[in-house]
């Protein structure tokens, strides 16, 4: 079949797999063209591998350190008649690459909340790899079940004791608007906790340890995100943040606990960037357009590619990582500049319906997004028929 993008709100109902290959092609292209990462990981697993930062973070294991690399992740396979989600098709690309290259290159398709999850992992774990020795946490889900009392939690964009009006652009109409958004009670503020903080994390790491497949010195990430003042309201003031913050409450019992067999534990802020995640963030549109503008005028845009190569690179597999008062990573830097953001504050007021495309790069913000879903990609055809029934050749049974 012929597919083309098919855009609904916050999300592309159809998805190219020649795209995602090509795309996952390019970020392989430029982890080898940096060079290998001195000391790094050798047995990696990646909990969220096939989109966004945990591909990258899957790719930049594999292919800047040659690492044996297991990912868990939730996706649906696609058929002869409709297209599979994107996270399938990069993985079955990354599989694909990793085997030709002589990698170990597993896969694990299911809940990653759930207790047959981890020890589906766990077992292929022992099995085939003995011990990994990094484990990088990138899951981002908008419900949990939790995997002890059977409870559904459901996770909210709201802000924390008083409601906030914001400006953002309507990417259906291409319009600006300002919205209101009414603050959260406390029960959605512990539900957001729940699904997006840190206890499945510690989870995880707690049944990783348990069941000795964690090796000496292993270490431990998750992703979070910090930005500046505009986004603040909705985001780290906000119900993310309160799940955020948890995050740096639990990485301190993980660091401890690692510590112990000379292993490390850290939560690492990276910046702002397009992902099926930040697009479902009201204002978020607005602000990566507008932030996309003043980091290119710059040269110093970046890509999840490279911020996680930065992040391996100069952080986690470096003698002086780059670390914050509260001991987080940090590889947000060029975002947080301070020219930059008063850059961005300037013309946030300024942007309407008629110069969206002149003040913002909005444009660069719509490719992008297409981009997650294997469209607008140099060098892909997309007059040409492709068969969307694709197959993970190392897909754990």
């Amino acid at each position: 079949m012929i597919i083309k993008p098919r855009v609904r709100g916050f999300i592309c109902v159809t998805t190219h797999p020649v795209g995602c290959e090509a795309n996952v092609k390019q970020q392989i292209a430029y982890v080898k063209a940096q060079g290998a990462i001195a000391n790094g990981p050798k047995k990696v697993l990646v909990i969220g591998a096939s989109t966004g930062y945990g591909l990258a973070a899957r790719i930049t294991a594999a292919f800047g350190s040659d690492a044996a690399t297991l990912g868990v992740f939730f996706e649906r396979a696609g058929s002869e008649t409709k297209p599979g989600t994107p996270g399938w098709y990069n993985t079955a690309a990354f599989d694909k690459f990793a085997t030709e290259k002589g990698l170990y290159a597993k896969s694990i398709n299911g809940d990653a909340f759930s207790k047959e999850i981890k020890a589906k992992t766990i077992e292929t774990i022992k099995q085939d790899l003995g011990q990994v020795d990094l484990v990088v946490y990138s899951l981002a889900s908008p419900r949990r079940t939790h995997p002890e009392t059977g409870q559904v939690f459901s996770s909210v964009l709201k802000p924390v004791g008083k409601s906030v009006t914001l400006r953002g652009i309507d990417t259906d109409k291409e319009v600006v608007k300002a919205s209101v958004f009414e603050p959260a009670t406390q029960e959605e503020i512990d539900n957001t906790v729940a699904v997006m903080g840190g206890e499945d994390w510690q989870m995880w790491i707690d049944a990783l340890a348990e069941a000795g497949v964690l090796a000496p010195g292993a270490k431990t990430t998750a992703f979070t995100y910090l930005g500046e003042k505009l986004t603040h309201d909705i985001y780290w003031n906000g119900s993310i943040g309160a799940a955020k913050k948890d995050l740096d409450e639990k990485v301190l019992g993980l660091r401890a606990k690692l510590a112990a067999s000379g292993g490390d534990a850290r939560v690492a802020v990276l910046k702002a960037l397009v992902t099926q995640a930040s697009s479902a963030i009201p204002m978020m549109p607005l602000y990566l357009s507008l932030l996309f503008k003043v980091m290119k005028a710059k040269g110093t845009h970046e890509g999840c590619i490279e911020q996680i190569y930065g992040l391996y690179k100069d952080s986690l597999y470096s003698a002086t990582p780059k670390l914050d008062e509260e001991g987080r990573v940090r590889t947000d830097q060029k975002e947080l500049s301070p020219d930059v953001q008063s850059e961005v504050a300037a013309l946030w007021d300024k942007v309407t319906d008629e110069n969206l495309y002149d003040l913002t790069d909005f444009a660069g913000y719509k490719h992008e997004f297409l981009r997650l879903f294997g469209f607008e990609i140099d060098g892909v055809d997309y007059e040409a028929d492709v068969n969307p029934d694709v197959s993970i050749p190392h897909l754990v049974a």
